[in-house]
């Protein structure tokens, strides 16, 4: 690749003319800036940036990183709803936990004006460790509506069923026939 023209003036001295060239063979490196805002390919250790130029509110290095790269996903559609029952939803979700979420006027008998309950299942790909749910639930109080006021249950979702097995034995056998003699 053939060097621009300077565009120092003719009185630049030896150290000006010494930081243009490093300038300008650094301008040659490759800056795969699509791969780097796209949360899917951008790399690991790179995650706490794109975090941060998202404008996501916490961040935890002990996170999965399949839960950092959901809430980097989810972090503008968050932003954009932030103070409303669906925000609540999403920043749960993003969690990589599912929740129900019943306000006061959805109560058999309803309660105090502006109270929900939210009753959080974690899921098994996230950490069940108080620390997370406590992180969980500082995200629900900087993105619930700010009159608002909730109870929290955390729970395990879990998955099983019942098998039946069995085995057959093959059995031989035989006939004894006894004659007396």
């Amino acid at each position: 690749m053939s060097n621009p023209p300077s565009l120092l003036p003719p009185n630049a001295t030896r150290a000006e003319r010494s930081l243009e060239a490093a300038i300008s063979s650094a301008s040659d490196l490759p800056a795969p800036l699509r791969s780097l805002w796209n949360p899917d390919t951008c790399p690991a250790d790179a995650l706490p940036w794109l975090a941060w130029a998202l404008s996501l509110d916490s961040w935890q290095p002990y996170w999965p990183e399949a839960v950092k790269r959901q809430r980097i996903r989810d972090a503008i559609e968050i932003q954009r709803r932030k103070g409303t029952a669906r925000s609540v939803r999403d920043v749960v979700r993003s969690f990589g936990s599912s929740l129900a979420l019943r306000e006061w006027w959805q109560r058999a008998t309803p309660g105090a004006p502006h109270t929900f309950d939210v009753t959080l299942s974690l899921g098994a790909a996230v950490p069940n460790t108080a620390e997370f749910q406590q992180d969980i639930v500082d995200e629900i109080s900087r993105t619930k509506p700010v009159r608002s006021h909730f109870t929290f249950t955390a729970g395990l979702r879990a998955s099983g069923g019942v098998g039946i097995a069995g085995a057959a034995r093959p059995i031989i056998y035989r006939r004894l026939s006894a004659t007396a003699d």
